[in-house]
C-alpha cells in the first residue's frame, strides 16, 4: 500500500474529533454525536502545515524527530571523484545534502510483530 498526501488528509478527517463545547438535550440520549469533525479543506490546512514545517526545518539543517515515528536527519556529502557508467569517462559528483530517515525503535518493533 502506498500513501500519498490526500489519504493522509483523509485519515486525519476521519480519525480527528472534536468535543462539542455546549451540549444539547440530545447529545446525552446520542453520545456518538457528541464530536464535530474536520473538514477536508482545514485538514488538509494540517497536513500541508506539518509538510511544510519540516521541510523548512530540514533545509535549515536541522534534524526533525517525531517521537514513536523516527527522526530525519540532513547528511552532508562531500564532493567526490566518479564515473559515467556508459562511457567510463572519469567526472567529479558535486557536494549534496540529502535527508536521512532513521525509525525509531517503537516503530520497528510494531514492524517486526507478526499481525494476526
Amino acid at each position: 500500500m502506498t500513501l500519498n498526501k490526500s489519504d493522509i488528509v483523509n485519515r486525519v478527517r476521519e480519525t480527528v474529533r472534536f468535543k462539542r463545547r455546549h451540549k444539547g438535550p440530545q447529545l446525552f440520549l446520542f453520545p456518538e454525536l457528541d464530536c464535530t469533525f474536520l473538514s477536508r479543506k482545514r485538514s488538509a490546512e494540517i497536513v500541508n502545515t506539518l509538510f511544510e514545517t519540516i521541510k523548512v526545518a530540514l533545509a535549515k539543517g536541522e534534524d526533525v524527530r517525531i517521537v514513536r515515528f523516527g527522526t530525519f536527519q540532513v547528511k552532508f556529502r562531500w564532493a567526490r571523484k566518479g564515473r559515467n557508467p556508459r562511457t567510463g569517462e572519469s567526472l567529479i559528483l558535486k557536494s549534496t545534502r540529502t535527508v536521512r530517515f532513521k525509525a525509531s525503535t517503537k516503530l520497528r518493533d510494531k514492524m517486526n510483530t507478526p499481525h494476526s
